[in-house]
């Protein structure tokens, strides 16, 4: 499990569910976990940190999403703030109108309304996890 944590970072819940996997119930597992813990193989507010940058990175990502993703591997508000605090405002703005500029590319060019035009690219940088009131602010000055 060493080995497994060592790899690529992991919440709790990913290896409580590998364990579970490999058949180790009960206080075998909690006695590994445990371990892992205190060896510092496991720890979740460097998961939470190193996804948040990996996902807005590498995925482009919002923050609604991130947070949404991180929730459902059951970790700690905690966690999740101090992850959401890695991404600079500044990066994240240019991130979200670099993300509406590229979709704005791909749209039809015969799309002649603008009102449906900036509809959909806000639907689809909302549906990427961005806060409705940047997406609607960056399409305003777009």
């Amino acid at each position: 499990m060493q080995r497994y944590c060592a790899y690529q970072d992991r919440c709790h819940k990913e290896v409580r569910s590998k364990l579970l996997e490999l058949g180790i119930y009960g206080h075998d597992l909690e006695e590994i976990m445990a371990s892992l813990i205190s060896d510092n193989f496991l720890n979740e507010e460097r998961f939470a940190k190193s996804f948040a940058r990996g996902k807005f990175r590498i995925r482009q990502w919002g923050r609604n999403r991130i947070q949404l993703e991180l929730k459902r591997r059951d970790i700690s508000d905690y966690c999740i703030n101090k992850a959401l605090q890695e991404i600079e405002e500044e990066t994240y703005l240019r991130t979200l109108q670099a993300v509406i500029e590229k979709k704005a590319i791909l749209l039809k060019p015969k799309e002649a309304d603008s009102f449906k035009r900036k509809a959909k690219l806000a639907k689809f940088a909302i549906g990427k996890g961005y806060e409705s009131t940047l997406v609607w602010k960056i399409l305003e000055e777009f």
